[in-house]
C-alpha cells in the first residue's frame, strides 16, 4: 500500500483543492492519503464526496486527518491526529478555540502593520485566501502584504514581517501539546508528533506526550535525512510507539515544477501499523 500521510489542501496552507489532491494522488500512484489540514477537518468530506462522484472510490483511500498547531516553552509544536470522530465536543471545542486565536492573531499583525508599517492590508483579502471555514496562516498573512505592495515578495514578508522578532509580528495562542494529544485520543484518533527533527527537545517531550496518550512519530519526512529517520523509528520501537511517515505536502516545487505528493518514501508497514493502531484505540 503506497501511502502519504501528511498531506495539506487550501483549507489551510496548501495550494491544491482536495479535489485536485485526490487527482494529483492517483496520478502518482498513492493508494492511500492522510489530509492532514492546520486546524480544521474540512477538506476531508470534500476529497471522500468527490470520489464518490467520479466513482473512484476503489482507487485511493483517504483517511481523516488533521495537524494540530500548538505551543510548548517557545517551542512551536505540531500534532498529527488520524481517524478523530469530528462530532466529539471537545475535538470540535478545539478546533473552535484554534480558529479563534489565528483570526485573533491575524487581526492583531493587520493592525501593528498599519500602525507601524504603513502597510494596509484587510483581513477580508487575507481570508479569501483560503477556502471557506479553513485556517488562515502565516502564508496568507505573507501573501497579503506581498499583495499591497509592502514587499515585493513573499520570502519578503516573511524576512521582515513573520517572525518573532518582527515589530509587527503577534504570536498566536494556541493549545499545548499535552492537550491535542488527549483530545486527539479521546476522541478516538491516533495522536503522532510531527516532524520531531524540528525540536531539539524531542525526545523528552516524546515521553511526557506519551502520558497523554501520543502513540507515534512521524519519522518518514521530506526532511528527514535517513540517519534522522533511523533515529526516531529505534526511539518509537523503544517507548513502543508506532511510526508514520509523509511527504508533508503543500505545493509543487516552484523551482522545477515537481509534484512531490507521495515522493517522501514510506515503507507499506506504516500503513498496516496506522490500522493495527486505530483497532487497539477502538477496543480499549
Amino acid at each position: 500500500m503506497k501511502t502519504d500521510l501528511h498531506v495539506h489542501t487550501y483549507y489551510s496552507d496548501g495550494v491544491f483543492s482536495p479535489e485536485k489532491i485526490v487527482d494529483t494522488a492517483i496520478d502518482v500512484g498513492l493508494q492511500a492519503i492522510a489530509i492532514t489540514d492546520h486546524d480544521n477537518v474540512l477538506a476531508y468530506d470534500v476529497a471522500k464526496k468527490y470520489l464518490k462522484e467520479k466513482d473512484i472510490e476503489n482507487k485511493l483511500e483517504i483517511i481523516r486527518g488533521i495537524e494540530v498547531n500548538t505551543l510548548y516553552k517557545n517551542y512551536e509544536v505540531h500534532i498529527l491526529g488520524y481517524f478523530m470522530n469530528p462530532d466529539n465536543s471537545d475535538f470540535q471545542a478545539m478546533l473552535k478555540q484554534q480558529q479563534q486565536a489565528r483570526i485573533k492573531q491575524t487581526k492583531e499583525i493587520i493592525t501593528l502593520l498599519a500602525k507601524r508599517e504603513g502597510i494596509k492590508v484587510k483581513f477580508d483579502d487575507i481570508k479569501k485566501l483560503v477556502a471557506e471555514g479553513g485556517s488562515i496562516g502565516r502564508p496568507h498573512i505573507a501573501k497579503a502584504i506581498t499583495n499591497a505592495g509592502g514587499t515585493t515578495n513573499i520570502m519578503d514578508a516573511y524576512a521582515k514581517y513573520i517572525h518573532e522578532d518582527s515589530p509587527v509580528y503577534v504570536q498566536r495562542k494556541t493549545v499545548s501539546p499535552q492537550d491535542a494529544v488527549e483530545i486527539i485520543y479521546d476522541a478516538g484518533g491516533i495522536p503522532v508528533i510531527a516532524h520531531p527533527h524540528d525540536l531539539d527537545i524531542a525526545e523528552s517531550l516524546i515521553k511526557e506526550l506519551m502520558n497523554y496518550g501520543l502513540r507515534g512519530i512521524e519519522a518518514y519526512h521530506r526532511k528527514h535525512s535517513p540517519a534522522c529517520v533511523e533515529y526516531f523509528s529505534s526511539m518509537a520501537e523503544e517507548l513502543g510507539l508506532i511510526v508514520t511517515g509523509g511527504s508533508d505536502f503543500h505545493t509543487p516545487n516552484i523551482m522545477n515544477g515537481q509534484i512531490i505528493l507521495g515522493k517522501n518514501f514510506v515503507p507499506e508497514w506504516v500503513y498496516d501499523k496506522l490500522l493495527k493502531e486505530k483497532k487497539l484505540i477502538d477496543m480499549a
